[in-house]
């Protein structure tokens, strides 16, 4: 069989072909294993930001109320936290709207109730006319209020993403740590290292709330149909030429 092969040049194509068709199909049949774990992430992040918001100190204490609460239980999860803003620390994520152009996300410290540590509340998004506090004096409100929000945890810095601007009061990706010795410098307050994306507009507008990114990208069964599609093509291509090989060399 091998000499025959040899005889008509196909061994080499066709032990390429041996090899190459087997790891596509992988790769396609893995891109379904992703597509079925991303549609779970998907369904699961829908389900908690639709569910009744919980008390901040009960998702941070976990399930066994050790303080232990698992990291994949507290993304996007729907909370509320009483305290008061500490509005003249405030720092500016960039963050541009495709409808209401460039601005900043504000995120300002924000003391807890009781304990008085302290995380940042996203409060949303501003032009950049409204950067300013001043320009939005209705929104800074004083006192005790109740937030409501999405708990995102403290990013990495990504790959192609600028680094913060300390001096500028400009930030680009969520660091916690920094951001608390921007706004703080040291010692710092004791700190909730999550990040409460608000939902509701603040008073007069600005900032708007309800800025959280939701869309995950899912294009997994594109890719698998990629991959099997190059399987099935390439067994086809090499169908085509054995069997001109073969008629070739037998006429």
């Amino acid at each position: 069989m091998l000499a025959r092969l040899h005889e008509r040049k196909l061994l080499i194509p066709t032990a390429m072909v041996l090899v190459a068709v087997p790891v596509l199909v992988w790769l396609g049949l893995w891109q379904l294993d992703r597509k079925a774990w991303k549609d779970g992430l998907i369904a699961d992040i829908a389900a908690r930001t639709a569910a009744a918001p919980v008390d901040l100190e009960r998702l941070l204490a976990g399930p066994s109320g050790d303080g232990q609460a698992a990291k994949s239980n507290l993304e996007y999860a729907r909370a509320r936290v009483r305290g008061r803003y500490l509005h003249d620390k405030e720092l500016y994520f960039y963050a541009p709207d495709q409808r209401l152009g460039p601005g900043v996300h504000v995120y300002t410290p924000f003391a807890r109730s009781g304990s008085g540590d302290v995380l940042f509340v996203n409060r949303g998004f501003v032009p950049e006319r409204f950067k300013e506090p001043a320009s939005r004096g209705q929104g800074q409100v004083p006192g005790e209020v109740e937030v409501v929000g999405l708990v995102r945890l403290p990013g990495a810095h990504a790959r192609f993403v600028p680094d913060n601007d300390r001096k500028a009061n400009l930030w680009f990706w969520r660091d916690f740590d920094g951001m608390v010795r921007a706004a703080f410098g040291d010692p710092a307050p004791k700190t909730v290292p999550v990040f409460l994306d608000a939902e509701a507009d603040a008073p007069g507008g600005w900032p708007k709330g309800g800025v959280t990114e939701l869309k995950l990208s899912n294009r997994h069964l594109e890719y698998a149909l990629t991959w099997l599609g190059l399987a099935v093509a390439l067994v086809a291509i090499y169908g085509v030429y054995a069997v001109t090989r073969l008629r070739d060399d037998g006429s």
